[in-house]
């Protein structure tokens, strides 16, 4: 087993408060210099605070989610799997399931069984991160502080039935497998009333005992960890400070720029997870340094007012974020991308709060909304197009015709043209010869 010790540092960061404003400005991105402040013991890195605009911070995000400079289209689905560090998966598919989305919307019309298969062919997992995530297997031995915490819990969503031995035995006997293959999904009931032997098997996932190796279908097929996961992985252990540590840095270099907020929903750590956070930002071993992005709120301290004069500051103000300096270093983004549909799901949007606070956009996923309180639809999509999110679609289809049941524009878009250009192209990749645009507001 690889072993390192625990670290105690201090735990006293900064975090936005949640009345996220917006900067829309337009002056070309530079970055600006940092400013030294006093040494006050922190290590190398948080000793500065570096300057950014609204609109530099952005353009950082934007490259380091692969949509800004050649290097996000370099490795096609594998190489953007691991820049972005997991690819959130969900049961709804409109125009194509989002895990298809988020790959199509960095590479454009990439053949959805290529992506398949760099999401299913051996070198990623399924486990839970920001939600049910396809994950680098590289990965595996980060969520080890999760898996304990699963089976020191002994539940989840459901008492583990006494059966729990006999599906592993037959995992190991037979797999692998699907629910059908070792007794059905459900007892008969709503979605939620699972069958003992699917109780089982999900609880084995949680814990790393199976793990899941593709889907087909959309239903998980499992197979033994020992099987699926090299040993050199598996036998990899790290305490839980050191995995959530390596594990902000993850996400940190995937966001680029972030609040404590937006680094803690990255992976929705809480608790004791959530201060071993905190305790890597202060401590500097997460390799995040401070920044401080005009136009987003002041910080939010974690802890008494005597804790907050430990935080990194220059001259009067705290930094109200966190960014990963490799991003910071690589330069001003350079470059355009396509205009493109965002799955609600994709890690570029996903947090709703950080949403609002780099694109000035408001969003919210209705399809768990009753259909007369709907305002944008279904599935509505964010159009991303020059850096900005321009509008929303909520796509639809009818036999070979990709239809946009409403399109919404955001104030300052002025045309359908960009909409309609992302609609074609859209339309060609899920393999539709025509679009029809049934409202705009």
């Amino acid at each position: 087993m690889h072993k390192a010790g625990p670290e105690t540092v201090p735990s006293m960061v900064p975090e936005t408060a949640p009345d996220a404003g917006h900067s829309s400005g337009s002056e070309p991105v530079h970055r600006a210099g940092p400013t030294t402040v006093p040494a006050t013991g922190h290590p190398t890195g948080l000793e500065t605070v570096h300057d950014l605009t609204a609109d530099e911070a952005r353009r950082l995000i934007l490259r380091a989610q692969g949509f800004l400079g050649a290097e996000g289209r370099r490795g096609g689905a594998p190489a953007m799997l691991r820049r972005l560090g997991a690819v959130q998966l969900d049961t709804i598919s409109v125009l194509a399931r989002s895990h298809e989305l988020v790959a199509y919307a960095r590479l454009g019309a990439i053949g959805r069984d290529t992506v398949e298969r760099a999401y299913w062919s051996g070198d990623a997992f399924e486990y839970w991160c920001h939600a049910a995530c396809v994950l680098p297997l590289e990965h595996w031995p980060l969520y080890g502080f999760r898996r304990r915490a699963y089976r020191d819990r002994g539940v989840r969503w459901h008492e583990v039935p006494a059966t729990i031995d006999k599906v592993l035995d037959r995992v190991r006997a037979e797999g692998p497998v699907t629910t059908t293959d070792i007794g059905g999904a459900k007892n008969g009931g709503p979605w939620w009333d699972w069958s003992d032997s699917k109780i089982s098997i999900e609880f084995l996932l949680d814990i790393g005992e199976v793990v899941c190796v593709k889907r087909v279908g959309w239903r998980r097929v499992y197979d033994l960890a020992e099987r699926v996961v090299p040993a050199h992985l598996r036998e990899t252990e790290l305490t839980d400070a050191e995995a959530v540590t390596r594990l902000t840095r993850v996400a940190g270099e995937s966001l680029a720029v972030a609040t404590r907020a937006d680094l803690v929903d990255y992976t929705r750590v809480k608790g004791e997870h959530a201060a071993h956070l905190d305790q890597a930002l202060q401590s500097g071993a997460s390799g995040l340094v401070p920044v401080h992005v005009s136009g987003w709120p002041p910080a939010r301290t974690r802890g008494t007012p005597v804790t907050m004069t430990g935080l990194p500051a220059a001259r009067s103000r705290t930094p109200n974020a966190w960014a990963d300096p490799a991003a910071l270093a690589a330069g001003d983004p350079r470059g355009r991308h396509r205009t493109t549909p965002l799955s609600p799901f994709d890690s570029l949007i996903w947090d709703r709060a950080r949403t609002e606070r780099v694109f000035g956009m408001t969003h919210r996923l209705e399809a768990y909304v009753p259909k007369p309180k709907r305002i944008h639809g279904y599935f509505a999509m964010p159009i991303l197009s020059a850096g900005k999110l321009i509008a929303r679609v909520d796509p639809a289809r009818e036999g070979d015709t990709l239809i946009a049941r409403q399109v919404t524009l955001e104030p300052g878009t002025k045309s359908l043209d960009a909409v309609h250009a992302a609609l074609t192209e859209a339309a060609t990749w899920v393999n539709c010869t025509q679009i029809r645009i049934d409202r705009v507001t």
